[in-house]
Order: C-alpha cells, then sequence, then structure tokens
C-alpha cells in the first residue's frame, strides 16, 4: 500500500513524492550512489554500469541492495509501489535482456535523464521475478517516474506485456492497473470543493449543515482505489504554492490524507500495514524531504553534498529513528 504524487509549483519545480506503507519489517536507508559504482544485476549476475549519480532510499538485506524511491542528477526521479495481482513475470523473454523487479529501480535512476528516455530503454528488457529477503517472495511492483518538465508516466508489466503510460494527473496507488483507476475517476465527477446553498425537495427546502458539502462523496477508506481519487481530488483543486518552502509543505499536506497510523489496516498474517515514511524530492535541486512514523520534523539532504565521483556506494544511515537536527 503506497501512494505516489508529482507536484508542479508556480515557480517550475517539479517535486515528486510518495508514502512507503507495507507490512512486513523494513529498515529504510538513504543512500547515494556515485556515477562510477558498477553493480550486478540479480538476473544474470553481468555488471552493470550507471550514467548518472542519484539518491535514493533503499534497503540492503543479505547483500541485496534495492530501491525504494530516488532522484539522479539530471532530475529524474522514480518510485516503486506494490502491484498484486496484476504484475507479470512469467513472460517470454523474446532475446530480451532480464532486469530483476529488484533491480528494476535502479537500472532507471542509473541511465534515464528524463521521461523520455524510458521507452527506448524498455524495448531492449523484460522485467522477471527474483524474490527478496523481506517477503520471500519475488514482490509484485509497478513505478512512476517523473523529471524536472513536469511530466508523467507509469510503467507497469501485466499479462499483455511491458508499457509505458503517460500519467496525465501525476498520482498513482496500488492494484488495479492505472487505466482503471484512472476510468474510476468518472464515479466521482460531481464532487466539488464548493457546494449548493440550498436544494429543495418537493416542499422541503434542504441546506448543509456547514462547509465542505461538495466532497461528500470523496472516499474516506484505505484501499488503493479510494486512496488514488482522494489524492487526485485534493491534487488538482489545492492552490499552488508561492515558493518553494510553501511548495513542500503543501506536498507534505496532501499525503496526509493518506497516511495510515498504525492499527487501522491490519494484513491477514496480523501485522500493520502503516506507514513507514513520507519523502518528497526536488526534481530542481536533487533534495531529499522526508519525514518518518517515529518523527513527524520534515529532514533534507541534497545529492550535491557527497562525492559523487566515486566507486561505492554512499550510506547515511537509517531514516527510520531519525534524531531531531
Amino acid at each position: 500500500m503506497c501512494t505516489a504524487i508529482s507536484v508542479l509549483s508556480l515557480q517550475g519545480e517539479n517535486i515528486f513524492g510518495r508514502t512507503m506503507d507495507f507490512s512486513h519489517p523494513i529498515e529504510p536507508t538513504l543512500w547515494v550512489i556515485p556515477r562510477n559504482y558498477q553493480w550486478n544485476s540479480l538476473a544474470t549476475m553481468q555488471t552493470n554500469h550507471n550514467h548518472f549519480s542519484f539518491m535514493a532510499i533503499g534497503q540492503e538485506t543479505d547483500g541485496m541492495l534495492g530501491f525504494f524511491d530516488g532522484v539522479n542528477e539530471r532530475g529524474f526521479a522514480a518510485a516503486t509501489l506494490y502491484f498484486e495481482g496484476y504484475a507479470d513475470y512469467d513472460l517470454p523473454l523474446e532475446n530480451k535482456e532480464p532486469i530483476a523487479s529488484l533491480d528494476f529501480l535502479h537500472y532507471l535512476l542509473g541511465r534515464c535523464s528524463s521521461v523520455d528516455d524510458v521507452a527506448p530503454l524498455l524495448k531492449n528488457i523484460q522485467i522477471v521475478g527474483v524474490a527478496d529477503p523481506v517477503t520471500q517472495k519475488a514482490a509484485p511492483l509497478h513505478w512512476i517516474a517523473t523529471d524536472r518538465s513536469g511530466k508523467c508516466i507509469v510503467i507497469e508489466q501485466t499479462k499483455t506485456g511491458l508499457e509505458v503510460i503517460e500519467n496525465p494527473i501525476g498520482v498513482m496507488a496500488n492494484s488495479p492497473d492505472f487505466r482503471w483507476h484512472m476510468t474510476n475517476l468518472r464515479n466521482y465527477m460531481e464532487i466539488s470543493t464548493t457546494q449548493k446553498k440550498n436544494v429543495n425537495w418537493g416542499n422541503v427546502s434542504l441546506t448543509p449543515f456547514s462547509q465542505g458539502g461538495g466532497t461528500a462523496q470523496l472516499p474516506g477508506g484505505f484501499t488503493s482505489p479510494s486512496r488514488f481519487v482522494r489524492t487526485a481530488f485534493l491534487k488538482t483543486h489545492v492552490h499552488l504554492p508561492e515558493n518553494p518552502v510553501e511548495t513542500i509543505m503543501t506536498c507534505f499536506h496532501l499525503l496526509n490524507s493518506v497516511f495510515i497510523p498504525k492499527g487501522i489496516v491490519i494484513t491477514d498474517r496480523g501485522t500493520d500495514d502503516y506507514t513507514k515514511y513520507v519523502a518528497f524530492m526536488n526534481t530542481s535541486t536533487c533534495e531529499y524531504y522526508f519525514k518518518t512514523y517515529e518523527n513527524n520534523q520534515i529532514l533534507t539532504s541534497s545529492l550535491w553534498n557527497y562525492d559523487l565521483h566515486g566507486t561505492q556506494p554512499i550510506c547515511l544511515g537509517n531514516i527510520g529513528y531519525p534524531s531531531p537536527t
């Protein structure tokens, strides 16, 4: 369970972010990956070379380094979300290079300077499933990506194949597939930021209780369709902020509407599915802003504060229990 958004400010800065909602224990860690880092593919064990440095939140477990979200030096940003019941890794390879689903975000961040680079890159690859050490299975995933221009896409591999889908609303959640979510928005066309002063039912005049009557149909649950609709409405109707600080604060306010406290969503394993962290990336400045379940203070880090010419990943520490600074 995760929700992602892309917000273009009045200054033309594209801010991209997500909630990380998960029911398994993870230790999200902030990393800087330099340009010269070489890494081994989980699918083929062949060496891959990055073209760009990037900053990302991810986790290293049993020698596997996988990323959840990140932004590279060219302002290309992307995130991984769960895609249960729809992701398909069993397609025939047809002479294409296999890329493990756990590696795919790394692959994109290291090679793409914009969303326009993604479709040509995908012509020669296919995503395959590799079990991760946290869930002990090949996690079903799909991806959202954006860049400094504000263009946004979704990448999904289903039974029909691997495709890049334009995302005009800049919102993404989990299953069903993205096209279903966009069609589902038509069920909520009557939602409004304003309300009627009164309506007449026969001889009876009805008036609203207070403000907010136009949002009465807005879904309030934490299912993927509910989160998608709620976030899409809020994002497309909120007042655009006038400066960079207001932009970041507005983005966090938007995702507060889908922040899941512990105890509200319980899995069939009896575990809490809750929001581990919320993170935003400024694609213009390559800065990260994040807060965690344990600490509501917004912390920040910049890609440009670190040596980008090295050969090894730079671990900046676990963000799960950050100390106020």
